[in-house]
């Protein structure tokens, strides 16, 4: 833990701002944002918790969808850290599905102190339509994009490269451009944590 905490940041305050659906709602100033985007079960409340070594910052639900509104966390004072609604599960009532585009592509063309996007993909699933459309979004908005794959402790280490390969197939990016993660055995943290650092100021 020592040696996590020297060479990443080491998070001593992570603290909830508030909710919106809209830029009215978003938090005033100019602190650097780094946001977290992926379908609602591939494992980002887990990714999220482990980043900030906190147990429940970010609510886990055994229920996917059920984050519908951005949410907005202070992060040491430093940067702030969003958590963006979840995306793709078949038991959201449709309006709110409607809702979802909108809602994102305004947070991402609107929002000048976002400084990246970590999108989040389930190592045992192919990207879909809305991680490419998320990834369209951030290239078309020049927002940096950090890939990370999670789960990987759910895999061999076979069926892992194999699906990495698949993944930055589909994804259209190089394979070194993913990062592994797994709440579970804490893989990934620091890699994780540089890319986000890389992009603040």
């Amino acid at each position: 833990m020592a040696r996590l905490e020297k060479e990443n940041m080491h998070v001593k305050t992570a603290t909830f701002i508030k909710s919106g659906t809209k830029p009215s709602h978003y938090p005033e100033g100019d602190q650097p944002e780094i946001a977290f985007a992926g379908r609602s079960n591939v494992g980002k409340s887990s990714l999220i918790n482990v980043l900030v070594n906190r147990k429940s910052l970010v609510r886990t639900s055994s229920t996917p969808g059920r984050t519908q509104l951005i949410n907005f966390f202070d992060v040491n004072g430093t940067f702030t850290l969003v958590d963006l609604p979840g995306y793709g599960f078949a038991k959201v009532p449709l309006a709110v599905k409607k809702e979802w585009g909108p809602m994102m592509e305004t947070y991402l063309s609107r929002r000048p102190n976002l400084k990246g996007v970590v999108l989040i993909i389930d190592v045992r699933r192919t990207p879909g339509e809305e991680d490419l459309q998320m990834l369209s979004w951030l290239r078309a908005y020049g927002i940096t994009p950090i890939i990370v794959i999670t789960k990987c402790d759910k895999v061999s280490k076979n069926e892992r490269a194999k699906q990495l390969e698949a993944i930055s197939g589909v994804l259209g990016v190089a394979r070194g451009e993913l990062c592994c993660f797994s709440a579970l055995s804490r893989e990934g943290v620091e890699g994780v944590w540089a890319r986000i650092e890389a992009l603040l100021p």
